[in-house]
Protein backbone atom coordinates (compact mmCIF):
# COMPACT_ATOMS: atom_id res chain seq x y z
CA UNK A 1 0.00 0.00 0.00
CA UNK A 2 1.57 3.70 -1.05
CA UNK A 3 1.38 6.24 2.32
CA UNK A 4 -1.44 8.49 1.58
CA UNK A 5 -3.54 6.12 -0.82
CA UNK A 6 -6.71 4.03 0.56
CA UNK A 7 -6.70 0.58 0.16
CA UNK A 8 -8.48 -1.20 -3.01
CA UNK A 9 -11.25 -2.18 0.29
CA UNK A 10 -11.54 1.03 0.90
CA UNK A 11 -14.45 3.24 -0.62
CA UNK A 12 -13.64 6.72 -0.82
CA UNK A 13 -16.84 9.56 -0.96
CA UNK A 14 -19.37 6.72 0.06
CA UNK A 15 -22.31 8.93 0.01
CA UNK A 16 -24.60 6.07 -0.51
CA UNK A 17 -24.45 4.94 2.94
CA UNK A 18 -24.88 6.99 6.33
CA UNK A 19 -25.99 6.64 9.71
CA UNK A 20 -29.33 8.14 11.51
CA UNK A 21 -28.79 8.80 15.13
CA UNK A 22 -32.23 9.49 17.31
CA UNK A 23 -32.62 9.36 21.26
CA UNK A 24 -35.36 7.67 23.47
CA UNK A 25 -36.57 7.69 26.75
CA UNK A 26 -35.45 3.95 27.30
CA UNK A 27 -34.32 0.72 25.93
CA UNK A 28 -37.70 -0.83 25.58
CA UNK A 29 -38.54 2.22 23.44
CA UNK A 30 -35.05 2.40 21.51
CA UNK A 31 -35.48 -1.61 20.93
CA UNK A 32 -38.57 -1.37 19.49
CA UNK A 33 -37.40 1.35 17.02
CA UNK A 34 -34.36 -0.76 16.18
CA UNK A 35 -36.23 -3.74 15.94
CA UNK A 36 -39.09 -2.44 13.39
CA UNK A 37 -36.12 -0.67 10.85
CA UNK A 38 -34.37 -4.25 10.74
CA UNK A 39 -37.50 -5.88 10.00
CA UNK A 40 -38.93 -3.31 7.52
CA UNK A 41 -35.28 -3.39 6.15
CA UNK A 42 -34.95 0.33 6.50
CA UNK A 43 -31.60 -0.23 8.11
CA UNK A 44 -28.81 -3.04 8.42
CA UNK A 45 -27.78 -2.20 11.89
CA UNK A 46 -28.83 -0.02 14.50
CA UNK A 47 -26.53 0.00 17.46
CA UNK A 48 -28.22 1.31 20.87
CA UNK A 49 -25.68 3.31 23.91
CA UNK A 50 -27.30 4.50 27.29
CA UNK A 51 -26.06 7.76 27.23
CA UNK A 52 -26.88 11.65 29.59
CA UNK A 53 -28.25 14.16 27.55
CA UNK A 54 -28.80 17.92 28.76
CA UNK A 55 -31.10 19.97 26.62
CA UNK A 56 -33.40 22.79 26.76
CA UNK A 57 -37.28 21.79 26.47
CA UNK A 58 -40.01 24.72 26.85
CA UNK A 59 -37.24 27.10 28.25
CA UNK A 60 -36.11 24.78 31.32
CA UNK A 61 -32.67 22.69 31.30
CA UNK A 62 -33.32 19.21 31.41
CA UNK A 63 -30.82 16.61 31.83
CA UNK A 64 -32.28 13.16 31.56
CA UNK A 65 -30.89 9.24 30.78
CA UNK A 66 -31.59 8.15 27.29
CA UNK A 67 -30.57 5.32 24.91
CA UNK A 68 -28.80 6.85 21.92
CA UNK A 69 -29.39 4.81 18.83
CA UNK A 70 -26.73 4.31 15.90
CA UNK A 71 -29.01 3.25 12.59
CA UNK A 72 -26.16 2.18 9.49
CA UNK A 73 -27.94 2.11 6.16
CA UNK A 74 -28.46 3.63 2.74
CA UNK A 75 -28.66 7.14 2.83
CA UNK A 76 -31.60 6.37 -0.17
CA UNK A 77 -33.38 5.35 2.69
CA UNK A 78 -32.85 8.18 5.17
CA UNK A 79 -36.17 9.66 4.59
CA UNK A 80 -38.43 6.75 4.65
CA UNK A 81 -36.22 5.81 8.04
CA UNK A 82 -37.11 8.83 9.53
CA UNK A 83 -39.95 9.16 8.87
CA UNK A 84 -40.76 5.42 10.48
CA UNK A 85 -39.20 6.53 13.46
CA UNK A 86 -41.43 9.51 13.74
CA UNK A 87 -44.51 8.12 13.21
CA UNK A 88 -43.48 5.43 16.53
CA UNK A 89 -41.14 7.98 18.45
CA UNK A 90 -42.97 8.68 21.85
CA UNK A 91 -41.14 11.88 21.75
CA UNK A 92 -43.14 15.18 20.17
CA UNK A 93 -40.02 16.31 18.87
CA UNK A 94 -37.48 14.08 18.19
CA UNK A 95 -33.53 14.22 17.67
CA UNK A 96 -33.53 12.59 14.43
CA UNK A 97 -30.45 13.52 12.44
CA UNK A 98 -28.63 11.83 8.82
CA UNK A 99 -24.69 11.71 8.32
CA UNK A 100 -23.39 10.39 5.19
CA UNK A 101 -20.48 8.48 5.27
CA UNK A 102 -17.74 9.85 3.51
CA UNK A 103 -15.47 6.80 3.13
CA UNK A 104 -15.39 3.08 4.38
CA UNK A 105 -14.60 -0.35 4.19
CA UNK A 106 -16.32 -1.73 0.50
CA UNK A 107 -17.16 -5.42 2.17
CA UNK A 108 -19.71 -3.33 4.75
CA UNK A 109 -21.30 -1.20 2.08
CA UNK A 110 -22.40 -4.62 0.27
CA UNK A 111 -23.47 -5.90 3.23
CA UNK A 112 -25.77 -2.68 3.92
CA UNK A 113 -26.69 -3.05 0.26
CA UNK A 114 -27.74 -6.74 0.56
CA UNK A 115 -29.65 -6.37 4.04
CA UNK A 116 -31.74 -3.21 2.76
CA UNK A 117 -32.42 -4.77 -0.60
CA UNK A 118 -35.89 -6.12 0.20
CA UNK A 119 -36.92 -2.28 1.29
CA UNK A 120 -39.79 -1.17 -0.17
CA UNK A 121 -39.39 1.53 -2.90
CA UNK A 122 -36.00 1.08 -2.11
Amino acid sequence: MTPGRPSASLQAGACAYGMLLTTTPSREEAQKIARLLIDEKLAACVQLLPIESFYVWEGKTQNEAEVLLLIKTRSGLFDRAIARVKQIHSYSVPEIVAMPFAAGFRGYFDWIDEVTAGAPGG
